[in-house]
């Protein structure tokens, strides 16, 4: 491809030639290849651009900068932001996929997994062919690629795309995070439906304060024909507000354009009645929780707003049996207490599948969970105080401490606790282990925070650590004594 056509609609300055070859692109000098065009993106740690001599010694004959540099045997493209114009370049160097298939972009704090996993179920039921971008999986058709990355950087997120187009996807959907809004790795992207599903304290490290983090949200509805937005959050109206197009709403607690009533919910499912101007109709997931519902909500109207016939609805929403990770049942071997894995790693993401296990639970509530390291620390004595509120018995350990030390982490969290209704196991897998082994008839024991991750980081290093593998290993050694 000339660089000429990538370049399209981009505002630049040019040192070299406009009809040079480039045959693939890239933002790490490793990966550069003979013909590649390398981006020198500046970051919070590095700075691209010193890597540039790198990536043209490795046969990058293209480098796009934000400032001129020395002594560089390569065409030179200057831009003024170097995130947007990598976006756009990608776009166009993979074909802009994006725009020939039904892109749907789903944000939020928490429920965006869930969310996406149901409007695909529904696209599906109704003859579309889906992928999905995501916090667990990037799936094409029958291909399943673990996620790396939320949202993918700009250049893989459009290979990614072309990928599924050329696989015959005709719809998309996918999770976009507050960093993929705020770092342009969506920029030019136009998306069918943006849908909102609630905001709670997240990512302070990176934004600062929660206004910032609404901001960058708003973001998404500002590019897409079809918003729909949560408006018993606090935030959902301010979501609208920045959309430039069609806009709809849905609640359980307000009037809506969408509204659940008559909510029933069980250990095994939710039911509620839809409403809308139009129509009312029972509807059924097999997916537990309050928290569930309003996911759901999301899903059914934005499918409706895109055209969806509501039999097709029903029947896709039907159709799912749970979501990995997200309020999932392990299987406890006949013993009479029940494991539920979920990635609840937020102060509310908590509260609500403590609160919801409360609706069930005959027994004690057992809720083992911890902080990831090297993230917002704001929230660790939040998700104590509301662990211990709702909990029989918080079990504080360890989750992914990277960097930071874990009894660090531990003592900021039971800073937020007062009574004597937790202990400390700092050994995630031994924590478990005492979960279990001391599990009393009737007890709900939920293992928080890690949820479909298989791995633990710690200190740069990731270990395998597949919580379902090892709860299914205890559970083997119990069994069999």
């Amino acid at each position: 491809m000339k660089l000429r056509d990538i370049l399209s609609g981009i505002d630049y300055e040019l040192r070299g030639d406009i009809d040079t070859e480039v045959s693939s692109i890239c933002y790490d000098s490793r990966k550069a290849g003979e013909n590649s065009l390398f981006f020198c993106i500046v970051g919070f740690a590095v700075d691209g651009h010193n890597y540039a001599a790198a990536a043209v010694k490795n046969g990058a004959s293209a480098i796009v900068v934000t400032r001129f540099l020395e002594d560089i045997d390569a065409v030179q493209i200057l831009v003024k932001n170097d995130r947007q114009a990598m976006a756009l370049i990608s776009a166009n160097f993979y074909g802009n996929p994006a725009k020939k298939m039904k892109m749907i972009g789903v944000t939020g704090t928490k429920g965006k997994t869930s969310t996406t996993y149901m409007l695909k179920a529904i696209l599906e039921a109704a003859g579309e062919k889906v992928g999905l971008i995501g916090t667990i999986y990037y799936m094409i058709g029958e291909k399943v690629i673990p996620a790396k990355h939320t949202t993918p950087e700009a250049p893989d997120l459009q290979a990614l795309l072309a990928e599924m187009q050329a696989s015959g996807m005709t719809s998309v959907v996918m999770e976009v995070s507050s960093s993929a809004l705020i770092f342009d790795r969506v920029y030019g992207m136009r998306f069918d439906a943006a849908v909102y599903t609630n905001l709670s304290q997240d990512h302070m490290d990176i934004h600062g304060d929660f206004d910032n983090y609404a901001a960058a949200k708003q973001i998404l509805f500002k590019n897409a024909d079809i918003s729909i937005g949560n408006i018993d959050d606090p935030r959902g109206r301010f979501m609208l507000e920045g959309a430039d197009k069609k806009k709809f709403t849905y609640a359980i607690e307000q009037k809506a354009d969408y509204r659940a009533y008559d909510i029933e919910l069980s250990s095994q499912n939710s039911r509620f009645m839809l409403e809308t101007k139009d129509f009312r109709m029972p509807l059924y997931i097999e997916l537990p929780g309050k928290f569930m519902v309003y996911n759901a909500l999301a899903a059914v109207s934005c499918c409706l707003e895109l055209g969806i016939d509501l039999i097709q609805v029903k029947r896709g929403l039907e159709a799912i049996h749970g979501v990995p990770g997200r309020f999932e049942k392990l299987d406890t071997k006949g013993m009479p207490y029940t494991i539920i894995l979920d990635y609840a790693h937020t102060p509310d993401s908590l509260e609500n599948i403590l609160t919801s296990v409360k609706l069930f639970a005959k027994g004690r509530i057992v809720c083992l969970f911890g902080c990831g390291g090297n993230r917002d620390n704001t929230k660790r004595p939040l998700m104590g105080a509301v662990t211990e509120k709702h909990a029989d018995l918080a079990i504080v350990t360890t989750d992914n401490p990277r960097f930071e030390e874990p009894a660090d982490i531990i003592a900021q969290i039971t800073a937020g606790m007062t009574s004597d209704r937790y202990i400390v196991i700092e050994n995630r897998l031994e924590a478990i282990r005492y979960a279990i082994e001391n599990a009393k008839k009737d007890d709900v024991i939920i293992l928080a925070g890690k949820g479909h991750e298989y791995y633990q980081e710690i200190k740069g290093v990731r270990y395998d650590f597949n919580e379902k593998e090892i709860v299914e290993e205890i559970m083997q050694e119990i069994t069999n004594k």
